[in-house]
């Protein structure tokens, strides 16, 4: 009995955890994109990747905003690469725990 009640506990341990896992985002500053055009661009490369979830360009910011499936990473060097190879220069990458919902309203309100 202890130990189907211990199955059990860890099962929903590990389903709970996996239900609830952070969104790892990235956040690329990047310059030289001014038109709807160059974010098209950048977004389809991007896009294309099998570990992006979703992806984010604001032109106002000078951001880009790639959302990764759970569990999926992609380098710094990957993006920066995607994004020069469409001739845009990337100033700094960083990551974020918050969903790009999040990271869209908090850029859109600026």
């Amino acid at each position: 009995m202890n130990k189907l009640l211990f199955a059990c506990m860890f099962s929903s341990a590990l389903l709970s955890n996996t239900a609830f896992a952070a969104t790892q985002t990235l956040k690329a500053t990047v310059n030289g994109m001014v038109c709807a055009f160059c974010a098209q661009g950048i977004e389809k490369n991007i896009r294309a990747l099998p570990q992006t979830q979703d992806v984010y360009v604001n032109l106002k910011q000078r951001m880009v905003a790639v959302e990764l499936k759970n569990g999926q990473t992609i380098s710094n060097d990957v993006l920066k690469s995607l994004i020069k190879d469409a001739g845009y220069d990337v100033t700094a990458v960083e990551i974020s725990d918050h969903p790009l919902a999040h990271i869209k309203a908090d850029m859109e309100s600026k």
